[in-house]
């Protein structure tokens, strides 16, 4: 794997488990590791006593390093090819890479699926993906560095199915679908909620303000508000922001509903502040301070940030645990559609045999789980 110019290389050994100079990890604590690596220190979604997941019908800087992962060794493969250099990106990230499984079913449909792949991603052997990872438990960092959570796992079992390589590139929310668009990246998944303004590029008013993207959803969320334990304000639902100020992620949906909410508030009387912060951590410290008397986030991060041990209890839900619903899509472009269609039928064939419920119960969210690959069906 390709590096910028300067770049420190630094070659993980098998079994041993930064975006920036300043890598935003999450501590971990006991009781947080996936169902089956209870000892390997990562964080599960959904802990013990978390409140049901209950779904509506079908989420609603230059390089400093470059990091290669050595997995554990594999069989030779003929169809393995040296993997492309990355692009550097204006956003700027961390190359990360993630081990595949083994992609070789009896019945040789993996290899099929291969042969339908882009040219120039079949050459490579290599899925180039942008993911902002620094959202427990969908995407985020290990304490050394690695990536984790739904996302990674799942994109890694989708290449390597495809007899491909994860590499992971860590970079800002609001630069995944720029990225995308202007081939910096295969593709991104990050937790993108699919709606159709992002399908078409088109803002609030109907005005085309990028190319757009396409979707293949792989997972069904929820927006939730997140409040101070004891909910001082009384929030329970948009409305009930009027007049007070919230805290969001830039470039999320969530964004995107409050600056909506925002005109509603203003009609109301009830001016409404909105806060667009860098990461989920700044907008949670936030409401934790009193900044801010909300935070809104996909409801399993929602969960996460009120049920975790290193949280501290200081935060709750709402009584209405969901303000709105999506799937969350891998993100691609326009006119990738060759990609697209191999990705979505990988996934039927992973749901099909079983590796998809594995990932979602490693995590704890399979109420979340499709019950196959949709292309673009989010509204």
């Amino acid at each position: 794997m390709g590096a910028a110019a300067g770049d420190a290389r630094i070659v993980f050994r098998p079994r041993r488990r930064d975006s920036t100079d300043r890598p935003p990890t999450h501590p971990v604590a006991a009781g947080w590791a996936p169902d089956e690596t209870r000892a390997a220190n990562t964080p599960a979604a959904f802990p013990v006593g978390a409140p049901p997941l209950s779904f509506p019908q079908e989420r609603s800087t230059s390089m400093s390093r470059t990091f290669m992962s050595a997995c554990p060794p594999a069989p030779p493969r003929s169809l393995r090819a040296p993997s492309r250099a990355l692009a550097a990106l204006g956003a700027g990230g961390l190359l990360l890479s993630g081990c595949g499984s083994d992609p070789a079913p009896a019945d040789g449909s993996g290899a099929a699926l291969r042969g339908k792949l882009p040219a120039s991603v079949r050459a490579a052997g290599v899925l180039r993906i942008g993911s902002y990872l620094n959202y427990v438990p969908v995407d985020f960092k290990t304490p050394d560095g690695r990536p984790a959570g739904l996302d990674p796992d799942l994109a890694d079992a989708l290449a390597g199915y495809l007899g491909l390589r994860a590499e992971f590139v860590d970079m800002p929310f609001e630069k995944l679908t720029p990225a995308v668009q202007s081939k910096q990246i295969d593709l991104a998944m990050s937790a993108v909620i699919d709606t159709r303004q992002r399908q078409t590029g088109t803002d609030d008013d109907g005005r085309r303000i990028d190319p757009g993207v396409d979707f293949v959803d792989y997972f069904t969320s929820g927006t939730s508000i997140v409040v101070k334990t004891g909910n001082p304000a009384g929030i329970n639902m948009l409305d009930s922001l009027c007049g007070h100020t919230v805290a969001v992620q830039r470039g999320t949906l969530q964004e995107a509903m409050m600056g909506r909410q925002t005109v509603a508030c203003a009609k109301l009387g009830k001016p409404l502040q909105l806060h667009s912060l860098t990461n989920d951590d700044q907008a949670l410290a936030e409401v934790g301070n009193g900044t801010a008397v909300a935070g809104l986030n996909d409801y399993p991060v929602a969960v996460y940030n009120t049920t975790a041990p290193d949280r501290g209890g200081r935060f709750q839900l709402t009584n209405g645990h969901f303000v709105q619903s999506g799937p969350y899509g891998i993100t691609l472009r326009k006119d990738n559609t060759q990609l697209r269609d191999v990705l979505a039928r990988t996934l039927d064939q992973l749901i099909r045999n079983g590796t998809y419920d594995k990932v979602l119960t490693k995590w704890n969210i399979r109420p979340g789980a499709v019950s196959s690959a949709i292309v673009n069906g989010g509204h």
